[in-house]
């Protein structure tokens, strides 16, 4: 199942490769459900039982052509917002870390960085934003204290996200600001939509990758993470409750800008596409700050 906010309202997707359409899960459910993101994953378990009965027929005959430019981030208005550094261990290494034995680094990206899947990003005066293609999950149940096997259940879903970075902001002294670095309008695109881990073959190996003009920058899988999705989020609610509608970037695999020799940066007038098998991709492009 894939649900999507489109203009601020929960849709299902149908369709495929650029014939996607939008079914209103408010029409549908007759007002039971939605049309807000936030209600529709606080009552998330009930919500996907009741789509699972759903004949293929009553989606079709609510559909209409879906408009990417409507699209917003799947969860717009989440209580918490988690990101998580040197996750892969080829990108540890190329940021001049050991890679973590215990839970990584933890931070938070702002929500009003968040923005949908196709977008025009403000390039910061004296910056060097980067790229950081990510796994994004979206929680489903409120969760304290879970057991690994007991995440993949608890999960509304999984969407595609770049962790933009400003690495000027964000490496200054006297200590990183890596919140704030991260979190300049735009620079957490996240769509196209949620795809629920039961339509992907296996949610633990997924190819992730972002090229800037074409040219292809970032690649990897998401079984080689140093925690997983289950070892993750298990490892986050030993500390903190999750909540239905919690984001969590699970990391970047190697290949961000800060890394290469010479360095190099996004740079006003380039397109950058990320994507991650069986759920979509971004479209953002850079411009100049006025």
């Amino acid at each position: 199942m894939r649900i999507a906010n489109l203009d601020e309202r929960a849709v299902f997707v149908l369709g495929e490769d650029g014939a996607e359409q939008a079914a209103p899960v408010a029409g549908i459910s007759g007002g039971r459900f939605g049309p807000d993101l936030p209600q529709l994953y606080a009552g998330w378990d009930t919500f996907t039982t009741w789509a699972a009965g759903l004949a293929p027929e009553a989606l079709q005959e609510h559909a209409f052509p879906l408009d990417r430019a409507l699209l917003g981030p799947p969860s717009p208005a989440p209580r918490q917002v988690f990101a998580v550094g040197l996750n892969y261990r080829a990108h540890a290494a190329e940021s001049g870390f050991e890679a973590p034995e215990h839970l990584p680094p933890v931070f938070t990206k702002y929500v009003s960085s968040f923005s949908g899947p196709d977008t025009a990003v403000v390039l910061p005066a004296g910056g060097n934003a980067d790229w950081e293609v990510e796994l994004v999950v979206v929680i489903g149940r409120t969760l304290h204290g879970v057991e690994p096997g007991d995440v993949w259940e608890s999960v509304a879903g999984l969407t595609v996200g770049q962790d933009i970075s400003e690495r000027v902001s964000q490496l200054r002294g006297p200590a990183p600001q890596f919140g704030l670095g991260k979190s300049f309008p735009g620079f957490s695109p996240q769509g196209p939509w949620l795809v629920t881990p039961d339509s992907l073959a296996n949610p633990d190996d997924l190819e992730l990758g972002c090229a800037i003009d074409g040219e292809e920058v970032q690649k990897g899988r998401t079984r080689d993470l140093i925690f997983s999705v289950p070892q993750l989020i298990s490892g986050l609610s030993q500390t903190v409750t999750l909540y239905p509608g919690d984001v969590v970037f699970t990391g970047t695999p190697a290949g961000v800008g800060v890394g290469r020799d010479p360095q190099r940066f996004l740079k006003t007038g380039e397109s950058l596409t990320s994507w991650i098998e069986g759920i979509g991709t971004l479209h953002q492009t850079f411009v100049e700050a006025e």
